[in-house]
């Protein structure tokens, strides 16, 4: 199993909880951003640069993952096509993307975009918070638990 991040607008407080733990359950994991990206020395943490440009990060990304991995993601798009490809999305704010749920979560955010290019909804998420990290890390270590006692 591999964990994948799509690093461009992954919080650091998130990479922050990624890096603790792959280092403590020694688990692969590679960020992909398109940018250079500072990460803890360790054979365990890669970073992947790709080219600027709109979704050429997630492009690299549904590219690379095989069934079993875990991305991490807020891009509900990547998610769809991820769970497609067999392997599961995880949000900073704890919440899974499988095959159950990932279909209407992807119809909500393409309602809301209408929505907001017809100044009808404003705003976005709030920022991360202490309870959304917490929602994460629980989420992450059963995820975690789970896919490694399969293997």
């Amino acid at each position: 199993m591999q964990i994948w991040v799509d690093a461009d607008a992954c919080p650091n407080v998130i990479k922050d909880v990624l890096f603790k733990t792959v280092l403590r359950r020694e688990i692969d994991m590679t960020l992909v951003a398109n940018f250079p990206l500072s990460v803890p020395l360790s054979p365990l943490i890669k970073t992947l640069h790709v080219a600027s440009g709109f979704n050429e990060a997630d492009n690299e990304i549904v590219r690379l993952v095989e069934p079993g991995d875990l991305v991490i993601t807020a891009d509900i798009p990547l998610a769809d096509a991820i769970v497609d490809k067999g392997a599961t999305g995880l949000n900073p704010r704890g919440e899974l993307y499988t095959e159950e749920n990932v279909k209407g979560l992807l119809r909500m955010r393409n309602l809301m975009e209408e929505l907001r290019s017809a100044n009808m909804v404003s705003g976005g998420p709030t920022p991360i918070g202490p309870k959304d990290k917490q929602e994460f890390t629980n989420q992450l270590d059963r995820f975690l638990t789970r896919s490694l006692r399969r293997s």
